[in-house]
């Protein structure tokens, strides 16, 4: 009893106090793992073992949360931990409740730090758009991602007149400034900018679909804010419409410096709708938005092929007026499900049906470019890549 209390009377003394500060980010990145800093301060000239105990956003539902640290008499010490959001939208921070005890351990006592509610808004991912920024304008890589694609023809854009080295066009060769230079010359022509190029993204209950929990409009969506970057930064013009039953949110395509706010604004408050797309009400919205031949980015997904029978009219006439690229999405659960080894009837019957979904699949690719529509198939996961790998591959043959 006595070192108990002995234990209560340095714990419980005025002098022991701790302080503390928490640091967010400005905004969470969706999907993303997002650091968060717990920065303690021992204000006490007693040792103290700390249990933190974070009140994170409801929206985590994580109830388990605990830190522990050891803070020397008067040390600061950081504490940082990562959450990924798996929603947009606006997230609320509690209090941090630090329980601390002394060199005997017997006592607890709590100490509430950063009581004033901290709120921070979870945007489609920004961490993601900077790294397939850093992927599509690296020179040099080894890694697996965006790929560097040869620029097929010429814009009739005439730049300038430069010497002839090594790797260029023989057909670029000016003869006449070659005989007044005794050397070879090429034309050098600028790559052709200012091209529209319009995101479109599905809504509807199709698109609803969870992947690594996160919904296939989620994915959509940051992929569309990583392209849009990339898109203006090669000196395009990045447009925006969403579309279910009803039409969303419309940006008209420019590359002013505002533009990819613009648009990361209106994806932030963006919900799916369980109802059916409407395609007829996006070829008259597309129409009216959409000025001259555009590159159409179409993030959909179609789960038979009698879906898309059904778009497909509307798709063919978007077409004859654009350049139109249908993404839609592989589902990665039924790949592997359909590539493991059967061990019974029903098995063999289950894989039978899988394989004949993935081929089902294939089969709405080669449907499309019948019909001379570009078309992306792909992992969630690798949505951005993909997307961007065909934007690039667009550009370089001149197709926008």
């Amino acid at each position: 009893m006595a070192i108990v209390l002995a234990d209560w009377m340095l714990l419980f003394q005025a002098s022991v106090t701790l302080s503390g500060t928490r640091r967010l980010p400005r905004m969470l990145s969706l999907g993303d793992e997002n650091p968060i800093y717990l920065d303690l301060g021992n204000d006490s000239n007693l040792l103290l073992k700390v249990i933190i105990i974070d009140e994170l956003p409801v929206q985590f539902q994580i109830r388990d949360f605990s830190k522990k640290i050891t803070l020397q008499a008067g040390e600061l010490s950081s504490v940082r931990y990562e959450l990924r959001p798996l929603e947009r939208g606006e997230y609320i921070f509690g209090a941090t409740n630090c329980y601390i005890s002394g060199f005997f351990g017997l006592i607890e006592r709590r100490i509430k730090i950063n009581e004033s509610p901290m709120r921070v808004a979870v945007y489609p991912s920004i961490i993601h758009m900077k790294q397939m920024e850093m992927r599509a304008f690296e020179r040099i890589t080894t890694r697996e991602g965006i790929k560097r694609i040869r620029r097929i023809g010429h814009s009739y854009e005439f730049e300038q007149i430069k010497n002839y080295v090594a790797g260029d066009d023989f057909r670029s060769i000016n003869w006449k400034a070659s005989s007044r230079r005794d050397g070879l010359m090429v034309n050098q022509f600028e790559d052709e900018r200012a091209q529209q190029v319009y995101c479109l993204i599905d809504k509807s209950r199709v698109m609803k679909m969870p992947f690594k929990g996160l919904s296939l409009v989620d994915y959509a969506i940051n992929a569309t804010l990583a392209i849009s970057n990339i898109i203006i930064k090669k000196y395009d013009k990045a447009g925006l419409i969403t579309y279910s039953d009803k039409i969303g949110a419309t940006i008209k395509a420019d590359n002013r410096p505002t533009q990819l706010n613009f648009i990361m604004n209106a994806l932030y408050n963006e919900k799916e709708r369980a109802l059916e797309a409407n395609y007829e009400l996006l070829f008259h919205i597309s129409s009216k938005l959409i000025n001259g031949r555009s590159l159409i980015l179409l993030f959909t997904n179609f789960e038979s092929a009698f879906a898309l029978e059904r778009a497909l009219p509307i798709l063919r006439r978007i077409n004859r007026r654009h350049l139109l690229v249908v993404v839609f999405f592989d589902n990665t659960e039924i790949r592997e499900f359909a590539e493991r080894d059967a061990a019974d009837l029903e098995g063999i019957y289950q894989q039978t049906m899988a394989r004949k979904y993935l081929s089902e699949k294939a089969q709405m690719v080669l449907t499309l470019r019948q019909y001379g529509i570009q078309s992306v198939l792909t992992r969630p996961e690798d949505l951005s890549i993909n997307t961007i790998n065909k934007y690039l591959e667009l550009k370089a043959r001149g197709l926008i």
